[in-house]
């Protein structure tokens, strides 16, 4: 009969094994627990419906208008691209809002209506509004929020109705 041993090296090895397995089981649930808590702002909030219809009307390709929403310090901005664009609500489905403070650091957005993008002057991020608000370059790393629009083809009125997206500086979109 052959007597086994263990190394020195294999009995270290197999207590760090052990002790690392026994230290992620009781990591695991608390782990589980603080992603929950991290999800918990992501709730769907109610906002409130705004009648933009005077914007909508007024807007043009060359005239974007300027409003707020959800509340008054949410400046936003409404464009009639002319094409149809995602989210976009009228008969040509071409007019589009969205927040004006950069995702990265807050600073306002300039539209620029020859390349159908929002630029920021702080750092350089630019938003396309012709494809939802997506990030094209810059520091930021999201989209810009999108106004979510509502539009009634019997009475030509339009709706802001929710946002995609968080704003800026915000735990949630609604104070």
């Amino acid at each position: 009969m052959h007597k086994q041993t263990v190394s020195r090296r294999g009995f270290l090895k197999l207590g760090g094994a052990t002790a690392a397995t026994v230290g992620l089981v009781a990591v695991t649930p608390q782990m589980a627990a603080a992603q929950e808590e991290v999800a918990a702002p992501n709730v769907a909030l109610p906002y409130p419906d705004v009648d933009l219809t005077d914007l909508a009307t007024a807007v043009t390709s060359e005239a974007p208008q300027y409003f707020s929403y959800p509340d008054d310090s949410s400046p936003c901005i409404m464009l009639k691209l002319g094409k149809p664009a995602p989210g976009g609500v009228g008969p040509d489905q071409d007019i589009v809002a969205y927040s004006v403070m950069c995702t990265h650091q807050g600073c306002p957005l300039n539209y620029d209506a020859q390349t159908g993008t929002l630029k920021c002057p702080c750092h350089y991020s630019i938003f396309d509004a012709e494809l939802g608000g997506k990030m094209v370059i810059g520091s930021a790393t999201v989209p810009v929020p999108q106004v979510e629009l509502e539009y009634d083809e019997a009475t030509g009125a339009v709706r802001a109705t929710g946002l995609t997206g968080l704003l800026y500086g915000r735990v949630s979109n609604v104070l």
